[in-house]
C-alpha cells in the first residue's frame, strides 16, 4: 500500500520543459450531429463487492435487502480495551510548551532548509507511513470506514429503488442522477483508502435499514447522513497520531463536504449557511450512524465508541413545507424515530413544486427563505429515550450515559458549543428556546443541519476539546436549523 501511494504521488509531479505557448482564442464550431465520443477500444471490468446486489430501476444496482435485524446478537456492547484507567479524561491547563508567539512577523528560528520555516510535524524528511498508529487512530478510521460503506450503499439504493418518473417529479433529471452515481462511486475510492490504512481487520460492508419512501426523503436523508459523516471526521482528524493518515483522510472528507452541499441543494436547502463547519466527537457520529445498520457479517470488527440515547425533536422543521413554522408539534412530520430520519414529504402544503421566490424548495443552486426553518426564540420540543436500548449492527450495541439528570440543551455549530436551559415538563420530555448567539459580527451560530444534546452541565468546551463534554451528555439529536 505504501509503495503504491508513493508511486501514485510521484506520478503527480509535473515534468518541467519549455514554456507553454501563449494562449490562443478558441475556435468554436457547432457540430452538425452528435456521435460516439471516442473510437478507442475499451473494456469495462465488472465491479465486485462484499454483498449481494440486484439490478433494479434503469440498470442501477442495490443490495438485496434493506430492513431490520431479526436475529439474536452473539456479542453485546462496544469493543473493550484490556483495562480502563479512569472514568473520564480530566481537564488540564494549557500545554506548558505551547508558548510560541511571533511579534516580529518574520521567522524567529534557524531554517532547516531554504524557504522552509522551522517547525511542523512530519517535515523532517522521514518516509511517510500511511497506516494507523494507535488505538485511537484505528477506532477513528474504522468508524470512518463504517460511514463510507453506508454511503456507498445508500447512494446506490435510491437510484435503484425509484423510477424515472419519480425522479422527474422530484425535479431531478438524468444529469442529477448521474452526479449521484458519481458520488456513489467516490465512496468506492474512500472505502478502499480507509481499508488499506487499517489493514486486515478493517470492517467490511454491512446490511442497512433506511427510513425513506420517496425521492425527496432519500435526498433529505443523504444530506443528514453526510452531515454527521463530515462533522464526525472534522472532530477527530487533528487528534490522529498518524499525520500521514490524517493527510489522506482530509482529502477524502473534503469530497464529503461537497456531497453534503450538493444534497442540500437537491433538497431545496441553502447550500452554505455557516461560516465554519462544525466538528463532532466520534461517539456523536457513531450514535447517529449505528441506528441505520441492520446487521454485519460474523467477526466484523466492532467499535469502541459510545451510543447515546436518542433525543427526539418533536417540532423539527419540515423542510418540505412552504411555511416550516406550521410543522406539527408532535413529531409526526419526521418519517420515523431515529435521529437522522428525514422530513415527511407527502404533505398538502408542500413547497417542492412551488415556483414562488422565498417559499419554493425544489432542487436549485440556492434558495432564500422568506420564512426560515428556525429562528432565535423558537420553542423547541423534546422527548428523549432512557439508556439501555439495543441499537446498531445485530442490535448488539447498548445506549448508555454517565450524565446526571438533564438540565441544559447544548447546541453545537460552527466554532461554538452554546447552551440554553432545559425545562422538564414530564417523563423524558421538555422544551427550550433556541438561543441567540454570534460567531463573529452578525453571523448567527445556529444554522444548517446540526447536533443538539441534553447535558447535566453547561461545561465550557472548544472545538479541539469538545469530547470532554461526552460524560455529561444524556441524549443526542440532530436539529434542522436551516
Amino acid at each position: 500500500m505504501i509503495n503504491s501511494l508513493v508511486a501514485a504521488a510521484l506520478l503527480l509531479v509535473p515534468v518541467l520543459g519549455a514554456p507553454a505557448p501563449a494562449p490562443q482564442a478558441p475556435q468554436v464550431t457547432t457540430p452538425a450531429s452528435f456521435g460516439p465520443d471516442s473510437q478507442i477500444s475499451a473494456s469495462v471490468q465488472p465491479s465486485t463487492s462484499g454483498y449481494r446486489v440486484e439490478v433494479l430501476e434503469n440498470g442501477y444496482t442495490s443490495a438485496t435487502y434493506h430492513g431490520p435485524y431479526t436475529g439474536t446478537p452473539t456479542t453485546v456492547g462496544a469493543a473493550p480495551g484490556p483495562t480502563t484507567i479512569g472514568v473520564s479524561i480530566p481537564a488540564l491547563p494549557p500545554n506548558p510548551t505551547a508558548t510560541y508567539y511571533n511579534t516580529e512577523g518574520v521567522p524567529l528560528n534557524p531554517m532547516p532548509a531554504p524557504f522552509t520555516p522551522a517547525g511542523g510535524l512530519g517535515t523532517n524528511g522521514t518516509l511517510p507511513r500511511y497506516m494507523v498508529n494507535s488505538d485511537f487512530d484505528f477506532e477513528s478510521i474504522a468508524l470512518g470506514l463504517y460511514q463510507e460503506w453506508i454511503e456507498l450503499d445508500l447512494f446506490h439504493d435510491g437510484l435503484a429503488r425509484f423510477t424515472d418518473e419519480e425522479f422527474t417529479a422530484a425535479g431531478l433529471g438524468p444529469e442529477a442522477r448521474s452526479l449521484i452515481e458519481f458520488m456513489a462511486n467516490q465512496e468506492t475510492g474512500h472505502s478502499t483508502l480507509l481499508t488499506n490504512m487499517l489493514g486486515e481487520r478493517a470492517p467490511g460492508q454491512c446490511v442497512y435499514n433506511y427510513p425513506y419512501t420517496t425521492v425527496r426523503e432519500w435526498v433529505d436523508f443523504m444530506q443528514r447522513v453526510t452531515r454527521f459523516g463530515e462533522s464526525g471526521v472534522w472532530g477527530f482528524i487533528n487528534h490522529l497520531d498518524s499525520r500521514e493518515v490524517a493527510q489522506l483522510l482530509s482529502q477524502s472528507i473534503a469530497t464529503e463536504a461537497r456531497q453534503q452541499l450538493i444534497f442540500r441543494q437537491m433538497s431545496g436547502l441553502t447550500p452554505m449557511n455557516v461560516w465554519f463547519e462544525n466538528g463532532w466527537p466520534q461517539s456523536w457520529a457513531w450514535t447517529m450512524l449505528a441506528q441505520y445498520i441492520s446487521y454485519c457479517p460474523e467477526n466484523t470488527t466492532r467499535l469502541a465508541w459510545q451510543n447515546f440515547p436518542t433525543l427526539h425533536i418533536l417540532n423539527n422543521a419540515n423542510i418540505n413545507r412552504y411555511s416550516p413554522n406550521d410543522t406539527a408539534q408532535d413529531g409526526s412530520e419526521t418519517v420515523g424515530r431515529r435521529i437522522a430520519d428525514p422530513s415527511v414529504s407527502n404533505i398538502t402544503e408542500s413547497c417542492e413544486n412551488l415556483n414562488v421566490t422565498g417559499y419554493g424548495c425544489g432542487p436549485a443552486i440556492a434558495h432564500n427563505k422568506s420564512e426560515p426553518l428556525s429562528f432565535p426564540g423558537k420553542k423547541v420540543l423534546f422527548q428523549w429515550e432512557a439508556p439501555g436500548l439495543r441499537v446498531g449492527p445485530n442490535n448488539s450495541y447498548v445506549t448508555s450515559t454517565t450524565a446526571g439528570a438533564p438540565r441544559f440543551v447544548g447546541w453545537s455549530q460552527q466554532l461554538n458549543l452554546t447552551y440554553s436551559p432545559l425545562t422538564v415538563t414530564g417523563n423524558n420530555s421538555g422544551y427550550t428556546y433556541q438561543p441567540l448567539g454570534f460567531v463573529y459580527d452578525n453571523e448567527g451560530i445556529i444554522n444548517g443541519t446540526m447536533a443538539v444534546m441534553l447535558t447535566d452541565l453547561d461545561l465550557y468546551v472548544t472545538p479541539f476539546n469538545i469530547s470532554l463534554l461526552n460524560p455529561h451528555i444524556f441524549a443526542l439529536g440532530l436539529y434542522q436549523a436551516g
